[in-house]
């Protein structure tokens, strides 16, 4: 085979069957790994890894061919000038394109498949990307070196003095990255929880919907979308009130006439309170006087749900319920009493 000056035998060497037999035999036990022993993962992440699958699958065909090509054209080079200027191209599209598959196999078998601790779940996303994207740097500075030849030494003297004027004008983009790293890894909270963020005086509350390489996005109680840079959430207090978190404990309170029979009106609410299909039977919910003065009677209800989203229409649910049984049995909420200048109205 004649071989094009300008590029180096290497790259020749390393395109035989084998190698391109390697990868494919690679994608395969990836798939076959997915479909026998990948059984009790979430609809989502199924959907996720057919996705992935299927955009592998073109790639495959991508590289078949281009193998096929390279082949062809690799045998007959010494018979037409054209296939031989057009091999070393071929050749080259065809070594991208196998380390193309290669990364993103790897990335599959790696990071989707052995972590079986989070196998329902998957590996965050954050952590895959950072993992492909240094796989693809380490495989591209091995290709310039081994490959084609190329001296790395003045590229990585300047990547390095690159690499600190870049860090010190990224310091709060890297800050959230290594945040967001952090809050996958502790996975202080998940996709589709809710959480509460504490800012000081300010609490944010939102369902998690997105935690990307700088942010986490929260959709909030009004549908309103809400962007943290995941710094500021590392540095919070965060509570998580998902379902596998236990259920939230919510409460309210009733205000009676002060001559109000409190243990009727305990027994009243209750009752009010466990027919609502939002609340849990277990545990039960319970009422208890908090409070009495000469205004009235201070009954405390206690209840608990697993929908952090519907707390509020829950709780208009119950104190409309709660009410309505009060008042046909007679039992009445107290007044407001405001005191003005000494005197009540």
């Amino acid at each position: 085979m004649s071989i094009h000056p300008a590029f180096p035998l290497s790259l020749y060497d390393l395109l035989d069957f084998e190698l391109y037999v390697l990868i494919i035999n690679f994608y395969i036990l990836c798939f076959f790994f997915y479909k026998f022993f990948l059984k009790n993962v979430s609809l989502e992440r199924h959907q996720s890894l057919k996705n992935h699958f299927a955009n592998l699958i073109r790639h495959v065909c991508v590289l078949s061919l281009l193998f096929a090509l390279y082949t062809l054209a690799s045998t007959y080079s010494a018979e037409s000038l054209f296939l031989k200027k057009t091999t070393p191209y071929l050749a080259s599209l065809t070594y991208f394109s196998g380390a193309y598959i290669f990364v993103k196999c790897f990335r599959l078998f790696v990071l989707q498949y052995l972590f079986l601790g989070s196998m329902r779940a998957g590996v965050p996303l954050l952590l895959v990307n950072i993992f492909s994207l240094i796989l693809s740097v380490v495989i591209g500075f091995w290709s310039l070196s081994k490959i084609f030849s190329i001296d790395l030494t003045p590229i990585l003297a300047t990547s390095a003095a690159f690499s600190i004027v870049l860090g010190l004008a990224l310091q709060d983009t890297l800050g959230n990255l290594f945040a967001g790293i952090s809050l996958q890894v502790d996975k202080t909270f998940e996709l589709d929880d809710w959480i509460e963020v504490q800012n000081g005086l300010v609490k944010i509350i939102g369902q998690v919907k997105e935690l990307s390489w700088r942010s986490t996005v929260l959709v909030g109680l009004t549908d309103e979308l809400i962007t943290l840079p995941n710094k500021l959430v590392a540095s919070c207090q965060v509570s998580n009130f998902s379902i596998e978190k236990g259920p939230i404990i919510r409460s309210q309170l009733f205000r009676l006439k002060f001559d109000a029979d409190s243990m009727k009106a305990k027994d009243i609410i209750e009752t009010a309170i466990a027919q609502i299909s939002d609340i849990r039977g277990v545990p039960t919910p319970f009422a208890y006087i908090q409070d009495i003065n000469e205004n009235w009677i201070a009954i405390k209800a206690i209840y608990y749900i697993d929908d952090y989203g519907k707390q509020y229409v829950i709780g208009d649910k119950v104190f409309e319920r709660a009410t309505q049984a009060l008042k046909t049995h007679g039992i009445d909420l107290a007044h407001q009493v405001i005191t003005y200048e000494g005197a009540r109205t």
